[in-house]
């Protein structure tokens, strides 16, 4: 498989563990992609840091790595898709990622190939159809879904726009239906946090390198909990290092902010109200505290998670969740490395499609490769 806009590899991971071989991986954000590397063993020849319309205008440096390749799956950023942007998809010079990576399947021509980006992209499903049709020909049979993370066990309420094509004359609706057969019941927030150390948020401003007990570590010993969720991400291994679990900063009155609010409540709460610094923009700014609830699925992670955690208050501590806490919201293993800044942790694990559902989609297509 290739993986485009790769990231730090949640989707590559997924379909890694339905069966498929990373072979080549675009990504233009270095810090992502050395968060890749550090998780798999391809050489660095397999990799493109670099911008995708680049690779594109190269691709015959590169024809070794394209010859026979089963499937090629990517999320390219649409940064001008809106449903009330009445121009053409094609037509808005943000939408360039989209436009290439369409002209890297219509040259690679992959056995199968799989698009994942925001919900709203359903509202011009005609309009991408017929771009389909005008880069790949008749060749191709694909069609979409909207594919719900929580459906497939994950923790998180994530909803995708999942497309999914192939040349062999399988239908994807039958894909899809594949894929449903895996669907079975989320696990909660309480079940992704369970067993990992305490932490409390760091008190000490600008010391980013401080690591301790306290505030955590970017790599510690650990004792890894017999729980269903545990061997959900992590299979039969047994994991005695955990990453990342590291927690940031946090000024008094925040701190002092999530210890009053119960779980499930926001700013608008009255055991805040005389500290809440946004009281004359409440009507803004009621989400920019929310404190988890474990016995729900947790909110959407995403890559704002990198300015703060505000909106990500841990149910049971005074302070906001750490990295590895979020990976485990999005369902990858407990000794999966991430590289770079730890606000950089934060955003690479938001931008992440989660693992479980990456898997899932996997396990639908693979059942008609084998």
């Amino acid at each position: 498989m290739i993986d485009l806009f790769a990231g730090c590899g949640g989707l590559s991971l997924g379909m890694e563990q339905a069966g498929f071989t990373p072979w080549f991986v675009n990504e233009i954000v270095e810090t992502f992609c050395n968060t890749y590397k550090a998780n798999h063993q391809l050489s660095d020849e397999h990799y493109y840091v670099g911008d995708i319309n680049e690779l594109n205008a190269h691709l015959d440096e590169y024809e070794q790595y394209f010859s026979d390749i089963t499937l090629v799956c990517g999320g390219p950023p649409c940064q001008g898709f809106s449903m009330a942007n009445r121009q053409r998809i094609l037509d808005d010079p943000r939408n360039q990622l989209y436009k290439a990576y369409l002209t890297f399947l219509s040259k690679v021509r992959p056995k199968f190939f799989v698009m994942e980006n925001v919900k709203g992209m359903s509202n011009k499903i005609d309009e991408i159809k017929q771009n389909f049709k005008d880069f790949l020909g008749e060749e191709y049979l694909f069609d979409y879904r909207l594919l719900r993370a929580q459906d497939f066990g994950v923790p998180q309420n994530r909803e995708r726009f999942i497309m999914i094509g192939n040349r062999l004359g399988i239908e994807p609706l039958d894909i899809f239906d594949t894929i449903f057969e895996n669907k079975r019941k989320p696990f909660v927030l309480r079940d992704a946090l369970e067993g990992l150390p305490h932490l409390e948020a760091r008190k000490q401003k600008g010391a980013k390198d401080v690591e301790n007990a306290e505030s955590g570590f970017t790599i510690c010993d650990f004792t890894y909990p017999d729980t269903d969720f545990y061997h959900f991400i992590n299979g039969d291994k047994n994991i005695t290092k955990l990453y990342n679990h590291k927690n940031r900063y946090n000024n008094p009155r925040d701190i002092e902010i999530y210890r009053r609010l119960p779980q499930g409540a926001n700013s608008l709460h009255p055991s805040i109200a005389d500290i809440m610094p946004y009281k004359s923009r409440n009507d803004i700014f009621k989400d920019k505290y929310f404190k988890l609830d474990e016995t729900q699925i947790c909110k959407t992670i995403t890559s704002h998670m990198k300015f703060d955690c505000n909106m990500y208050i841990h149910p049971w501590e005074s302070r906001g969740l750490s990295p590895r806490e979020a990976a485990r919201i999005q369902t990858f293993p407990d000794d999966y490395i991430i590289t770079g800044a730890q606000n950089m942790w934060y955003a690479q694990v938001g931008n992440a499609v989660p693992v479980k559902l990456a898997k899932a989609i996997g396990d639908g297509i693979m059942k008609f490769i084998k």
